[in-house]
């Protein structure tokens, strides 16, 4: 899956700014569903990781019953915290 496939599939949009807050959550919302019942492993990381993007990610535990796919989930989101900006700078 690619970013801007979800993009398209989930908001309609290319460019989330442009996205009504209702077509955000009603997107999130398909996002979420279709997260439960997906069960290609690479489709539901893909899926994950932009919700998890969007602040909308469930917890690991929950989205990822293989031990193996949490710690993926957790090393991509130590990859973004490390290129957040520093508040203090």
């Amino acid at each position: 899956m690619h970013l801007d496939d979800l993009l398209m599939r989930y908001f309609a949009a290319h460019d989330l700014a442009s996205v009504p807050a209702e077509a955000r959550a009603a997107g999130v919302e398909r996002m979420l569903v279709d997260l439960g019942l997906e069960r290609d492993r690479g489709a539901r990381f893909a899926l994950w990781s932009l919700l998890y993007m969007l602040d909308e990610a469930p917890a690991l535990d929950v989205a990822f019953p293989d031990p193996a796919d949490r710690d993926a989930a957790r090393n991509f989101m130590d990859l973004l915290a490390a290129n957040e900006p520093d508040e203090g700078g």
